[in-house]
């Protein structure tokens, strides 16, 4: 392993997705947090170590979460949040659909499908309403204490709650937690289950075995972003030729007698399509008029 990201997994906290991860990867660590978090006893706990941490191509990059089912089906799937991202809401969604379209494909009917909770650590407030907690089940709403039993649970945990006195508080401090910079993290906790996780994350420090894989898991952040910029050049190259030839009809059209109005004008540069530009070209070289040009794109 280089030295270069030798230091970078020196630098992990538990907030970082990798380290979160290899962390959670054991289930003596992530039973304990499931419970805390979900107020729910859990038995044994089989997590899916080669989901966690690998490529998914169907979600057009590198995934990392953590899927985990119980002794009784339930599946679980935790995911930390560093910085906001946009619709987390819908990505709540997509995962529970993702789960249940994989538990069909095994076999059996809706009545088989498992209970599912889809969980998200924010290093943020998602809501910005003050809690460290926010549970989401569907309701009824003409009755709103009638829950619909379609076993579905989305939960948004935040570490920049204020309501401490309204959740437990050893899931306050696991919050606080993640929140710590480096240096903080690396105090020893005077709560047990974060001392367990603090020893957690140095031995993912000191492995071989976590060590390959951050090399691994580095190589397909840099080709994920490595494509990235390649689709961002090539899209950047096709916008900017559908903005060429929205100029050339523009300039075919202003030599015509009447105006060309404002929303032509927008409409034209919001077309992509080269071939509807291209045929829109020919058709500004031919007509006498931009009221003529207007009713036969329409």
């Amino acid at each position: 392993m280089g030295e270069n990201n030798k230091s970078k997994l020196e630098a992990l906290t538990l907030k970082d997705n990798f380290m979160f991860g290899a962390v959670m990867c054991e289930p003596e660590n992530c039973r304990p947090f499931l419970e805390m978090a979900l107020g729910i006893p859990i038995g044994k706990l089989d997590v899916s170590t080669e989901k966690s941490l690998v490529y998914h191509p169907e979600y057009k990059g590198v995934r990392l979460d953590v899927e985990a089912s119980d002794e009784n089906h339930t599946r679980f799937n935790v995911e930390m949040q560093v910085i906001p991202k946009p619709a987390l809401e819908r990505r709540a969604r997509y995962y529970h659909s993702q789960i249940d379209m994989e538990l069909l494909a095994r076999g059996g009917g809706y009545g088989s499908l498992a209970d599912t909770y889809v969980i998200f650590i924010c290093d943020f407030d998602p809501f910005d309403c003050g809690k460290y907690r926010y549970t989401f089940r569907n309701v009824c709403l003409e009755k709103q204490d009638f829950i619909l039993r379609d076993g579905q649970t989305t939960m948004f945990l935040s570490t920049c709650g204020e309501n401490s006195d309204e959740v437990p508080t050893e899931l306050v401090s696991f919050l606080k937690f993640v929140g710590l910079n480096l240096q903080e993290s690396t105090k020893e906790s005077e709560d047990g289950y974060v001392r367990q996780l603090q020893a957690a994350v140095r031995r993912v420090k000191a492995s071989r075995e976590w060590e390959a894989k951050f090399v691994i898991f580095e190589e397909m952040l840099q080709e994920q972003r490595e494509a990235g910029k390649m689709e961002g050049r090539t899209e950047g190259k096709a916008e900017g030729k559908a903005e060429g030839k929205a100029e050339d009809i523009l300039i075919l059209l202003e030599e015509l007698p009447d105006e060309v109005p404002k929303n032509l004008r927008e409409y034209l540069f919001a077309e992509k399509d080269s071939s509807v530009l291209h045929r829109y070209l020919k058709l500004a070289a031919s007509v006498s008029s931009v009221e003529e040009f207007a009713q036969l794109i329409q």
